[in-house]
């Protein structure tokens, strides 16, 4: 059975100011996400669930999913603030959501095959959509074995200033041990840095592997989703900004030994939008990847 890929199209693209993932970026106006389902049916993806907020569902039927159709099947989820668990109730002046790990919840229904779990906004390449498609094909019926795709540092940096990622350290087998997030990584002179917690920089090699929120999953983990979240919110539901994130639950199934994590290698570069100034470079790379013949244009 072919992988599913689970595409987190719910966030409100705040800081970048309105649905960065409706955003024409490419040659012929096409998005990061075109670039992503593209990616994804050459490397042998079976089917696309997008996960979204029911809000903007004609909206993004209509300018996103109907272009998908005829590729491969598509589904819809919606990721809604008051979709908890029982015996929990909504904060009223909640208006968060409430993170990744919550919106890869709502794929329950309609998954039931290994997947691997992109951000919307993220451009990932295509050698990554291969690394982790393949992993995956040999996990059918398998259970607690997962993998992530790790980026090379190096070919996660934004020209504008600093960037944060989540360093991975892993074991002699590639698996993952822990990840640990740096909010302030670098190029100065040639070198990869990051800023520790004593204000020094400290070095690292072009080839660390890094998150970039790429995982891959088999259906045995919406039942720790679904467990963890509820240990989650005993903590934090009075917390208006409280995340669920997809790491933090990953970290503890290792720390526990519940669960192996494959770190996979990619030689793809990343790069995606956070604010508004990043859109020209955006805007710039995709057009180099089609002038070099990496995509059509137009792409559908």
């Amino acid at each position: 059975m072919k992988p599913t890929l689970l595409v987190l199209a719910a966030g409100l693209g705040s800081r970048y100011g309105g649905l960065k993932q409706l955003d024409g970026l490419g040659p012929n106006g096409e998005t990061i996400m075109d670039y992503s389902i593209y990616d994804a049916v050459e490397a042998g993806f079976g089917k696309v669930v997008f996960v979204i907020r029911e809000s903007f569902e004609s909206e993004f039927k209509e300018k996103v999913s109907k272009k998908y159709e005829h590729l491969l099947p598509i589904e819809i989820v919606f990721q809604e603030l008051d979709n908890l668990p029982d015996g929990f109730e909504l904060n009223p002046d909640r208006v968060k959501p409430w993170g990744t790990n919550h919106a890869l919840m709502m794929g329950k229904e309609v998954i039931n095959e290994p997947f691997a779990v992109i951000n919307a906004d993220d451009f990932y390449g295509r050698n990554s959509y291969k690394v982790i498609c393949d992993y995956l094909l040999t996990l059918e019926n398998s259970k607690n074995s997962y993998c992530m795709v790790g980026y090379r540092v190096g070919n996660t940096l934004s020209e504008g200033g600093t960037v944060a990622r989540g360093i991975c350290e892993t074991d002699a087998e590639n698996n993952l041990t822990g990840i640990v997030e740096r909010t302030q990584i670098k190029r100065i002179d040639g070198v990869v840095k990051y800023k520790n917690e004593n204000d020094e920089w400290i070095s690292l090699p072009d080839n660390k592997p890094v998150s970039m929120n790429m995982f891959g999953f088999t259906p045995d983990y919406f039942k720790y989703s679904d467990d963890y979240f509820i240990h989650f919110l005993e903590e934090n539901a009075a917390v208006l900004n409280a995340e669920y994130f997809i790491p933090t639950l990953v970290n503890d199934l290792i720390v526990k030994d519940k669960a192996k994590v494959k770190v996979l290698d990619t030689t793809s570069q990343w790069f995606g939008i956070t604010y508004q100034e990043d859109r020209p470079w955006v805007v710039s790379k995709l057009k180099e990847l089609v002038d070099n013949g990496e995509y059509p244009s137009p792409l559908f």
